[in-house]
Formats: C-alpha cells, structure tokens, sequence
C-alpha cells in the first residue's frame, strides 16, 4: 500500500495480514522449493547464488524499481536516465539497460545451478504477462523475487473488495462521488456523456481501459494498433475441508503454490497456447487466501482458486490430443472438460481434492470477457506485453486530446495491482502550472 494512503485507508476499514511462506512450487515428482521472506532461507532453498543476486541487485534496486515507477517519456524519464549515466557512467549505464531486456531462462540458468530454482522463479513471470524466453522476462523475476523476499504476499483482510470499499469511502470523505453500473458513451476534454447526461470535468478525464476501448468507442476515432496477450481461465474451489498436500507440510501452509516441472515446463506450456493449443502440463497457479485470512471461509472448511495463464483465446487444438475442441471458441463443455484435466492435476498434490470439493466455478477467457469488458479476449494484462507493447511502447498515459489520460494495464508500467499508471498520471496532474513552480523557484532563493 502507497504509504500517503495508509492511514486514510486503515481509517476506512482496510487491514491486510502477511505470511512468511509466500510461495513454492511442486513438482511433479513430489518434490518442493519455496521462496521466503529472509536471505538465509532463500539460499538454502535456491542455492548459494541467492546472495550474489542480492549482492548485485541492491546496490542498484532504485533503479531496478525506478524503471516501473517513473514516466519514462517525460522530464521525470529524462531525469532518471541521467541520475542512472551519472551513477553508473556509460558503460555501467549501458549494461544495466542490457540486463533490463534478459529473458528469464537466460538469467535462471545463467545464475542458478539448481533446476529447482528456476521451478521456483520462472512461473511468476506468467504474472506479469511475459513467458520465461521473452525479452525482459528475467528482469521482472529478479524484481519480483526480491520484492516477495522483501514484502511478502500481503492480502486485504476479508477479502480483495475491502480494498475497493476503503479507496471509495476515502473518495467520498473528500467529497468526491462513485457511481457504478453507468455505461460511459463518450469522453471529451471537458467531461463524459454517460446515459444521455453531460458530466463536466474541472482539470481532467481518467480512463482505465484498453486502446481499444478508449480511442475505438470513448474517443469515437480509430484504434491504434494493439495486440492482445494469451488467455486466462479460473478455477474456484470450496471445499468441505483443509486441503491435505502430499509432501512438505509448508505447502498447506503457503499462499500462492505453482505446479509445473520447471523452466522448461513454463517455457513449453506458453509455446503450446501461443500456438493455439491448449497446453498438455499447464502451469498451474494454486492460490490459498486462508493461509492468510482464516475469515474468508468458515471455519474447518476449505478453499482454493486456480489462475491458468497460458491459453488461447482461439483454440486450434489440444497439445495433449485429449480434447475435442470444436470450431475452438470457448464452450461451457470444453471449459468443464479442461478444468476435469487441472483438478486432476492438482489431486495428485492435494490428496483429499476430489473428495473434499462442495462446489467448483470455472471461468473460461470468454467468460472473463463478458464478465469485464476490459479482459479483451480473456487478456487479464491489458494487452500483450513483447518488447515492441512494453516499456517506452506500453500505450501512452497522455492521449492526443487535451484533458484526456489513460491508465491501467495497458499502460506503462505495464499490469499489477500497485495502482502505478494511476499514480504516475496523478503526479502530472498535481503538478504546479509553470509560472506557479517558477514562482516557488524564486521565493526559494536565499
């Protein structure tokens, strides 16, 4: 949480609670690896190397972070990059650009000579929407890792709307409104029209959604060119029980578990969907909120959801030849079909899965999709995140008309749920009119 609002927002209600086992990965074999929140425990799960990634990632992490947290197309861009030349000189500053566009497998095997690291660290690229051999990849494990080792996996008490609850009471104790379920028609400069109604805007509009929303339908002109990243599907689990994991006992006991046989798994999963096929060995994302929050479930009980964020959108066929895909749009049949193939996957880790399960929820791309409008395509990053939609080409905060900005996944920093694009566009928002900042300059002079 950005500390300006932790205060407003503990006042209104939001409490978040952490573990210190935020996540492992199990093998197919039974197997396990776990990344934790202290050095020590991280070398003796990841190897000795662990140190030395730490001993070379610190020095810089301002900029590591900084990348992800500053307008790089703006005097704040420009500012960062001759802090980053004056730091580092020239060639310093060239190799850390260099580091910035590694893949993943080439800084995992590079760094690490467990493979049981790499199972570890190669499926959190999947959160940020690359595969571990796109460009960049290997950055964000390095800053992903250090950041749970640093942060852990904090959660919203009683649930991630807690989060939105505080953010909307805060809006309204400084007399702001919220409304929902309103359909915006179009934008302007000076407002919204919303339901026939003209709502005006003092200073500017603010628009979270994709490209293709924004400039497509709000702005009434032709969408720029953009292309959607793989699909996603969900698997929702109550169970009449603690789920009773096979192996290590920190797994009951951690809050996001994957399951896959490592780098290449990751790697070959991403491969089979980019091709249109569904993956043989999905990756597959366990997430556990009670190991948390004992208050989302009643007590005794159980409960698990399932992130897959390796599928097409437009299903071209089964990499495992099991699945009958029809005309490859995304059926209520081959929804359930595919999700019978991960809970079995996920039986063989959890023993007392089938057995315990009281209802399950599945959520296909297309259902994602009509559920938000902004998951195009069952996308839930905003937009594919390859190097020519990442970075400096991520979709612009500023829009070519006055008083018009736009946030969100699409934009840079890319997705997550830091609130970072909404926060960028408010510093240049709450930013002095230049006579004011020229003014303040010269009051400031001895």
């Amino acid at each position: 949480m950005h500390p300006q609002l932790e205060a407003d927002l503990a006042r209104h209600g939001l409490e978040y609670v952490n573990t210190d086992l935020p996540t492992a990965t199990a093998f197919p074999d039974g197997s396990s690896a776990f990344l934790l929140r202290d050095a020590e425990g991280n070398a003796r799960e990841l190897g000795e190397e662990w140190h030395g990634v730490l001993a070379s990632f610190f020095p810089t992490a301002d900029f590591a972070f900084g990348v992800l947290g500053t307008e790089l197309w703006s005097k704040h861009g420009a500012s960062f990059g001759l802090r980053l030349l004056r730091r580092l000189g020239r060639e310093g500053a060239r190799d850390f650009a260099g580091q910035l566009l590694v893949s993943a497998r080439d800084w995992l095997e590079t760094t690490f000579a467990s493979p049981k690291a790499h199972g570890v660290l190669a499926p959190w690229v999947l959160h940020t929407g690359l595969g571990p051999d796109a460009a960049a990849s290997g950055y964000m494990a390095q800053v992903i890792a250090v950041a749970v080792q640093e942060g852990g996996m904090p959660i919203p008490v009683g649930g991630g709307a807690k989060l939105a609850d505080a953010l909307v009471a805060y809006i309204r104790e400084q007399g702001g409104t919220c409304e929902t379920g309103v359909n915006v028609d179009r934008v302007f400069g000076s407002g919204v029209r919303a339901g026939g109604e003209t709502i005006g805007a003092r200073r500017a509009v603010v628009c979270n959604v994709t490209p293709t929303q924004l400039y497509g339908e709000l702005l009434g002109g032709t969408p720029p060119p953009f292309r959607y990243g793989r699909s996603e599907m969900q698997i929702h689990f109550a169970l009449s029980e603690p789920p009773e994991w096979e192996g290590d006992e920190r797994l009951g006991r951690s809050a996001i578990v994957h399951l896959t046989p490592g780098l290449d798994g990751v790697s070959r999963a991403v491969n089979e969907a980019e091709r249109g096929l569904l993956p043989a060995e999905a990756t597959v994302v366990v997430g556990q909120p009670l190991t948390l929050d004992a208050s989302r479930a009643p007590e005794r009980k159980g409960l698990l959801w399932i992130q897959l964020q390796e599928l097409p959108w437009q299903v071209k066929g089964d990499a495992a030849g099991e699945l009958d895909v029809g005309d490859g749009t995304w059926t209520e049949e081959l929804r359930e079909r595919y999700a019978d193939r991960i809970q079995a996957r996920v039986a063989k880790h959890v023993r007392n899965l089938d057995s315990a399960v009281l209802e399950r929820v599945c959520l296909s791309p297309a259902d994602l999709w009509s559920a938000n409008v902004n998951l195009v395509q069952g996308d839930p990053y905003g937009g594919s995140l390859a190097l020519d939609q990442n970075f400096l080409w991520r979709a612009p905060h500023r829009t070519p008309v006055k008083g018009v900005w736009h946030v969100g996944a699409s934009t840079h920093p890319g997705p997550g749920l830091g609130g970072g694009s909404g926060a960028l566009v408010a510093q240049q928002l709450l930013e002095p009119p230049l006579s004011r900042r020229l003014l303040s300059r010269v009051q400031r002079r001895p």
